[in-house]
């Protein structure tokens, strides 16, 4: 980023660090997700949710919502944390909250056509793009005599992120996997459409939640 003449603050967290990258105004959510995500790949920094339990988190998650969705609820710099009642530093300043402002207000901005030089000629690194959710097939006997599958019948939803909801993988959390709970996929527009991104296969899914796809009998 400092090759890119892009100034980013440290700031202390309950686990970790949350690095702050501002802007001049807001800018394209998708154009801002595409850079820092390169810059992951070209640093070899693991990304959490690319079928990672453990890596970076990149905010916003989403490229862009509809008029009914809401994106990530987060706590902006030098608010208090909810669940501690703390207030956490940037390591650039004394740790008072006048220094601190005055050391964020000095940081360099992203403008918009240097957001869009950075972005030309590049697209979500593929490993890194959000899953692709084919529907499984419904095979129903011909009497009708069982009700199609439903996964949403199965778990509970944690999140509607984008054109997904997302939840713990039933597969994965029978292997003692899948911690943050954010591993399975949903459609929302079609919940036949699901994807486990650690890798569990339909089968595997199914029989975690004890309806296992029914085989065709031979004849």
């Amino acid at each position: 980023m400092r090759q890119d003449g892009v100034d980013a603050a440290l700031e202390k967290s309950r686990r970790g660090g949350h690095l702050w990258i501002f802007a001049e105004k807001p800018l394209l959510a998708r154009d801002c997700r595409v850079y820092i995500y390169n810059l992951a790949v070209r640093l070899k920094v693991p990304v959490k949710g690319a079928g990672l339990a453990d890596g970076i988190e990149v905010f916003p998650k989403q490229d862009r919502l509809s008029a009914d969705e809401f994106g990530n609820g987060l706590r902006a710099p030098l608010g208090i944390h909810q669940a501690n009642k703390k207030r956490y530093w940037f390591y650039g300043a004394d740790y008072r909250l006048e220094q601190q402002i005055a050391y964020l207000s000095r940081l360099k901005k992203i403008t918009e056509p240097e957001m869009a030089a950075f972005v030309e000629g590049l697209e979500m690194p593929p490993e890194l793009a959000p899953p692709k959710i084919e529907a499984a097939p419904v095979r129903l006997p011909a009497n009708g005599a069982y009700r199609e599958f439903r996964i949403l019948d199965y778990v509970t939803v944690r999140r509607k992120m984008a054109r997904n909801y997302w939840t713990q993988c039933p597969s994965c959390a029978l292997q003692g996997r899948d911690k943050s709970g954010d591993n399975l996929a949903i459609s929302v527009a079609d919940p036949r459409k699901y994807r486990c991104w650690a890798g569990c296969g339909r089968e595997m899914i199914r029989s975690a939640v004890g309806c296992p796809i029914r085989q065709r009998a031979a004849r």
